[in-house]
């Protein structure tokens, strides 16, 4: 029987690649040119919307260590982008139509995968892959809703994200509001004069423009406000919400604080950790800027900026295994950005891990799970974690989600080689 997988954006051709590279014959359905998402334009497979660059090409970054694993796994798409490729520094970035040209012409003439151009409105029956991307919609998206128990979010409103080495531990402290339960946030302190000059230049950061989709949905979508219109409501909305400083007190000094900024743990490690209430739609330059003003986050390193798009995404931590398998319903995976993986890279790297368990689960093998250490590994591990079930929002490639190294290195490039070496070391045993 053959499986199914649907939407041939990039999740969903790395995975039908897996599969019919394992011998299993493989439906791809695809509702373009038919039907077209909000932000699709273009007939062919794996189109890029937002920009042409599949970031940095240098195995110690995180997306470029990201693509040398999905390399190893037999990828489609990189290899497809390095021969569409076009100049752009360090980074991979591609010629769309010729990047998009490339990966159909392969899928197309594979023998063992049959592209099906027709809208799937509900979830069939059998082995099924569903990458439907971040912008399903529709019937399908309410067919997803109905078998994820209503996990699927129509907007994405996230805060930004930190490592914890990069905080200045002088400036914060751990506690929790009136010291109940354990001290579980980090708390960055502000006096009067730290909070006003956030304030003046939160107020005046330049925000990042919305789609037309994006603001059609954020209309309707007080909850997910930006921290810099609530700060434009007035000068003190912000110490009336997110940074309230009732219940906290400044060990150090033995006093309440005139604002604070909390920090919570983003993953079981501890080792990165977001904003609270700083979900934000100013521009990736101005959030560096305007936040590391406050106290303790002077040279914070971002793996994470605050985005604010229309995006739909199941609470993977509640749903799925490693495998991008459902874990109470069999044979039905998910892959792409709906998993909650944030990138193109990352997207497509789902649809290997996908598409590779879903082979093997047909051919009676066991389950393909990769070594955290890897980033794809990391990645799997982030969207199956249950303990990031409760407050769950998109992550895409970074080396903050990484295990730790046994040693503690200061100097950030020789870092982050030695993770890329112990990554490919620990795939190469894996695969070998």
């Amino acid at each position: 029987m053959a499986v199914k997988v649907i939407g041939a954006g990039l999740a969903g051709c790395e995975a039908a690649w897996q599969t019919a590279n394992a011998g299993i014959e493989t439906e791809l359905y695809e509702m373009k040119p038919l039907k077209y998402s909000p932000a699709h334009h273009y007939e062919g497979m794996a189109e890029l919307v937002c920009s042409n660059s599949l970031k940095a090409a240098r195995i110690d970054s995180a997306c470029g260590l990201l693509k040398e694993e999905m390399r190893r796994l037999g990828s489609l798409i990189v290899p497809c982008a390095e021969e569409t490729k076009v100049e752009a520094g360090g980074a991979l970035a591609v010629d769309r139509k010729k990047f998009s040209d490339l990966v159909t012409e392969r899928i197309k003439s594979h023998p063992l995968i049959r592209v099906i151009s027709e809208e799937v409105t509900a979830i069939p029956e059998g082995d099924v892959i569903i990458a439907t991307g971040p912008l399903t919609s529709g019937a399908f998206a309410d067919s997803i809703a109905e078998r994820c128990g209503s996990y699927l979010s129509f907007f994405d409103a996230a805060a930004p994200i930190v490592t914890y080495d990069s905080l200045d531990k002088e400036l914060v402290f751990f506690a929790s509001r009136y010291d109940k339960g354990d001290a579980d946030y980090i708390n960055c302190p502000m006096n009067k004069e730290e909070y006003e000059l956030f304030y003046h230049e939160l107020i005046n950061a330049e925000s990042a423009p919305l789609k037309e989709f994006d603001r059609e949905s954020f209309k309707v979508y007080e909850g997910c406000m930006p921290v810099e219109v609530l700060a434009r409501r007035g000068e003190d909305t912000m110490r009336f919400g997110p940074l309230k400083p009732v219940g906290l007190i400044d060990k150090r000094t033995g006093k309440r604080p005139y604002a604070v900024v909390q920090l919570r743990k983003e993953n079981r490690e501890g080792t990165m950790y977001n904003l609270v209430g700083f979900q934000t739609n100013l521009k990736f330059g101005e959030q560096k800027r305007v936040f590391s003003l406050i106290p303790g986050l002077q040279n914070a390193e971002f793996v994470r900026y605050g985005v604010m798009h229309r995006n739909s995404f199941i609470n993977s931590p509640a749903l799925l295994k490693a495998t991008f398998e459902m874990k109470n319903c069999p044979g039905v995976f998910f892959a792409g950005q709906i998993t909650g993986v944030e990138g193109y890279v990352e997207s497509a790297a789902s649809g290997i891990m996908a598409g590779i368990n879903m082979a093997a689960k047909m051919k009676g093998k066991p389950e393909f799970i990769m070594p955290p250490e890897t980033m794809t590994g990391a990645l799997s591990a982030y969207i199956s974690d249950s303990f990031n079930e409760e407050n769950f929002q998109p992550m895409g490639s970074n080396m903050g989600i990484l295990p730790e190294l046994p040693e503690r290195i200061k100097d950030k490039k020789k870092k982050y080689q030695m993770y890329a070496d112990r990554a490919l070391m620990k795939l190469g045993e894996l695969i070998d």
